[in-house]
């Protein structure tokens, strides 16, 4: 009986609910964007250089608008306020996905509700490493565990995606992505903690105006939007490549996405429980070492037994680098947490910007295969550039 007691008091509400919202916002975004590119070629019926452009103009809106909102959410306002707020317009958001197939309408109106919906990610995380900060929180493996939630989520979005687009509709799958938008407000609203901003001193304000001229900032911030862009490509060039050129059946690609994420939640666990003991280079260099491989499987392998066997890298890739590599900003950027998980998410929407280009253009000049090549050697080039970033 006392065990239980102690057990129970060592449940922290709080905790509990930054796991909850993390998890509902991964699956609402993780039904939406693994089938986006299908429901482009498809519903909205466009090319693919169109498919590449819509991410790509989707990435600089996201990059503009959190840039704006990234250094008012440091200095004053109610974090948690911001996160309800952005919430709300991926809310409007899904649902104008869900009835909408003018491409203008979705390329612009779609693209700023979009922009606006991608904020709450960074400042969930943000407002998470505040609270484990004030909380005296264990922060490596809080963060981690977090970031297991967006795995969890990404194991049961893609699949579900699929299912409901290909068998109810895009536009019943869109709803009920609108419907997890409802309840992560309500989540967010009852359940999330407002951290009071704590007073910098002298030299951290120093540190944070000097930290782009950081060239280990500058250096991690290439070598993560080039992951990035390897992984998006990938996204969103593999289901129209296992349909249109490998023949496979459509919902493959859910599968495999699905079991990237379910591999991911370990990978991303082990990272954070080790990652004192190794290091946040050394374990960065064995993410991007592993994605190496699963490029280079990519441009090998094209039946579905090895498609799947190749996502243990995929995850051990994007497992590591989604966790750790934020957690790097984070530590070069000290007193900074909503400035520095937003250049790492930045560095994302940079390679999602990248990735729309480069896929769109090669798929429709060189077809599938090609991305995958143009993929593995960026991937060579990432790698490089995480050698010469100073452990932390």
């Amino acid at each position: 009986m006392k065990s239980l007691l102690t057990r129970q008091r060592r449940i922290n509400p709080v905790y509990a609910a930054f796991m909850a919202v993390s998890f509902m916002v991964g699956v609402a975004g993780a039904l939406q964007a693994p089938t986006l590119s299908l429901f482009l070629a498809r519903e909205v019926d466009v090319r693919p250089f169109w498919i590449g452009l819509f991410y790509t103009v989707n990435a600089v809106a996201g990059i503009a608008v959190s840039l704006l909102l990234a250094k008012r959410s440091d200095n004053r306002g109610d974090r948690r306020m911001l996160i309800l707020f952005c919430c709300a317009m991926a809310l409007i958001n899904a649902v104008l996905f869900a009835f909408n197939r003018d491409y203008l309408t979705l390329i612009t109106v779609g693209v700023f509700l979009s922009a606006l919906a991608s904020v709450a990610m960074p400042q969930i995380f943000a407002l998470a490493r505040e609270y484990a900060d004030s909380s005296a929180r264990e922060v490596v493996m809080f963060s981690s565990i977090m970031r297991a939630q967006l795995s969890l989520a990404w194991v049961i979005g893609p699949p579900l995606s699929f299912a409901l687009a290909l068998h109810y509709g895009f536009t019943t799958m869109f709803l009920v992505a609108a419907g997890l938008f409802v309840i992560c407000l309500l989540l967010i609203w009852l359940a999330l903690p407002s951290v009071p901003r704590v007073e910098q001193s002298p030299e951290v304000v120093l540190t944070q105006i000097s930290a782009w001229r950081d060239k280990d900032v500058r250096l991690l911030f290439l070598a993560s939007m080039i992951m990035w862009s390897c992984n998006t490509m990938y996204i969103i060039d593999m289901p129209l490549y296992i349909s249109s050129t490998l023949g496979l059946p459509d919902n493959l690609a859910g599968l495999l996405m699905g079991t990237a994420a379910g591999l991911e939640i370990p990978a991303m666990l082990l990272a954070g429980h080790y990652v004192k003991r190794v290091g946040k280079r050394r374990m960065m260099l064995i993410a991007v070492a592993a994605g190496v491989l699963f490029y280079l499987g990519l441009v090998l392998f094209q039946s579905r037994t090895m498609l799947m066997v190749i996502q243990i890298f995929n995850a051990i890739f994007i497992g590591i680098i989604a966790g750790i590599g934020m957690l790097y900003f984070q530590d070069l950027m000290p007193g900074r947490p909503g400035a520095a998980t937003t250049l790492f998410t930045n560095s994302i929407s940079t390679g999602v910007i990248l990735a729309g280009i480069i896929q769109g253009g090669l798929a429709e000049t060189f077809g599938h295969y090609a991305v995958y090549c143009v993929a593995l050697a960026l991937s060579i080039v990432s790698f490089w550039l995480s050698t010469r970033v100073r452990d932390v």
